[in-house]
């Protein structure tokens, strides 16, 4: 890792992004990030979001009831994807109101509101700089308009963020010659507050777990294949999250391939409450993913004390210590993932890596990511 630079004198810093009630990565990420940067003695606020999407483009729950975590108590909710009039108002008034304003980039949908909000901000002379903070430079399956909004994005705003080498240099290619290079920062620990990890039997449990949005590029169907054909036969999964499209063809596939009385699909957000049983349940946590940025779900397995198979795609492998904590496998290929589930119920190698497994410890990361950002 590069030395971090310089931290800036305090400043006041607004975050355009999803918080509480809004679920998930996202709104933990930028309510975390408030916290850090006031820690830093930034005069922080979050301006959220009170409709972020229209239900037809975001087929699971948007929002929840109870946080995963503390609210940040500058947080306003004044946003709506079916007000662009408030748009510009609004970057108008964080011209006045902030000397940096940092847009958190999910997807191109959230674009045409961006660019509005910026050109509030430009309307006004007052020296406010913009960073796009990208979890995603473009979405994992795109179109074309996708990577048109998104270069239309990127090529107004001051500085730009990505989680890895491979984000910031799909950026650069659209931020076009002659403009300054983005910054990289590993993405942080932000985890939900579970009340902690939850007792588990003794020795192996004989059950696997797959968490998160079920979506083409996390590759469940490799994971199906590999069960089939790498896991020991009273060896169970459960596949726990929203499935986009519904469980009708990856229930079909486990049918096909005669796993069908193993695999559990668990359609529906998994709430923070939750989340201990679940990992308690199972001997690891699978991430077969066949393209990432980056995850929270090696470090979310970690706390709760289990170890991870994953694939070696994104930044994944960068927080699993393999053989010590986990095992890797190639992207794409069902193959040697059944290999890493065979090698996982060797005699005595699960309880192995369980007692290899320690928490993160955010505070480094958080320096380092609030260094950057207020660089970029």
């Amino acid at each position: 890792m590069t030395p971090a630079p310089a931290r800036r004198s305090p400043a006041r810093v607004t975050l355009v992004g999803p918080a509480h009630p809004y679920k998930g990565g996202g709104a933990r990420h930028t309510t975390e990030l408030a916290h850090r940067l006031s820690a830093l003695g930034h005069e922080v606020a979050i301006e959220s979001w009170r409709a972020q999407y229209p239900a037809a483009l975001y087929p699971g729950r948007q929002t929840i009831e109870e946080p995963e975590g503390e609210p940040h108590p500058g947080t306003r909710h004044g946003l709506a994807w079916y007000r662009p009039d408030g748009w510009w108002r609004t970057g108008r008034r964080l011209a006045r109101e902030a000397d940096l304003v940092v847009i958190t980039v999910f997807s191109p949908v959230q674009v045409p509101a961006y660019l509005a909000i910026l050109a509030g901000v430009r309307s006004l002379d007052t020296g406010t700089q913009i960073v796009a903070l990208c979890h995603n430079v473009l979405p994992h399956e795109r179109r074309a308009v996708d990577v048109s909004l998104t270069r239309a994005l990127l090529r107004r705003v001051d500085g730009v963020l990505t989680h890895s080498p491979e984000q910031a240099h799909l950026a650069e290619g659209l931020l076009g010659p002659e403009r300054p290079r983005p910054v990289t920062a590993p993405l942080p620990p932000h985890l939900p507050d579970t009340g902690g990890p939850a007792q588990g039997p003794d020795g192996e449990r004989r059950h696997l777990l797959f968490l998160g949005i079920v979506r083409p590029y996390k590759g469940v169907d490799l994971l199906l294949r590999a069960l089939a054909d790498g896991a020991p036969d009273d060896v169970t999964l459960t596949v726990a999250g929203e499935f986009w499209g519904g469980t009708d063809e990856l229930a079909a596939l486990a049918r096909e391939l005669g796993v069908a009385d193993r695999v559990r699909l668990r359609d529906g957000y998994v709430p923070a409450t939750e989340l201990p049983g679940l990992f308690a349940s199972a001997d690891a946590v699978v991430l077969p993913y066949r393209t990432a940025t980056a995850t929270q779900n090696v470090w979310l397995a970690h706390e709760h004390g289990v170890p991870v198979v994953a694939t070696r795609a994104g930044t994944l492998a960068d927080h699993v210590r393999e053989g010590v904590d986990g095992l890797l496998c190639e992207p794409g290929d069902a193959a040697d993932l059944a290999r890493a589930l065979t090698a996982l119920y060797a005699s005595g190698e699960a309880e192995r890596l369980r007692a290899g497994v320690r928490p993160v410890d955010p505070a480094p990361y958080w320096r380092d990511y609030a260094d950057r950002l207020l660089k970029a």
